[in-house]
């Protein structure tokens, strides 16, 4: 099991989400870089939270909150899990054949499929499905994979590498 770690010295977890836009964390024991792009997960669970804060206050209804439906708690958790392997799955990889990229990019996705289907095939709708996509694309691309060379090498459009395997 992966242990992921939202701490970092010194202030560094303020610094790389407020200041670069990115999320601090590290993949206990792996070398796993400790800034990456900003997860889907958590972009929906500050949305819920946000919800929260609003009808705490008394600004928001209720019946009008539009997050907390959508992100259970076990969605955004499993989300977070999968993402972290595909993470560490892919930092590390060293000089990665195509190949190799794939079966990282088919792990996370087959991983996603049964998180999907946990969820009563409706925990990614569209706008969901396109944020993991482009999560995949951007974590591949911040470990120095070239996705749109990948993508044409294997005579895929630039954004279809996840296609083959996904039913989310």
């Amino acid at each position: 099991m992966i242990h992921v770690d939202a701490t970092m010295p010194d202030g560094l977890a303020e610094i790389g989400s407020d200041i670069l836009g990115t999320r601090a964390g590290a993949v206990t024991g792996l070398g796993y870089s400790p800034i990456m792009a900003v997860t889907p997960s958590q972009h929906w669970r500050e949305g819920v939270e946000q919800d929260e804060r609003e009808i705490e206050a008394g600004i928001l209804d209720p019946e009008e909150g539009c997050m907390a439906a959508p992100f259970p708690e076990s969605l955004l958790t499993r989300t977070d899990e999968v993402l972290a392997a595909f993470e560490a799955e892919v930092s590390a990889l060293n000089d990665p054949s195509d190949e190799q990229v794939f079966t990282a990019v088919r792990n996370v996705v087959l991983a996603f499929n049964q998180v999907n289907r946990e969820h009563g095939d409706a925990g990614y709708e569209t706008g969901e499905r396109e944020q993991l996509c482009d999560y995949i694309d951007k974590t591949l691309a911040e470990s120095g994979i070239d996705v749109p060379a990948l993508a044409e090498r294997n005579d895929l459009g630039r954004y279809a590498i996840t296609d083959q395997w996904r039913t989310w």
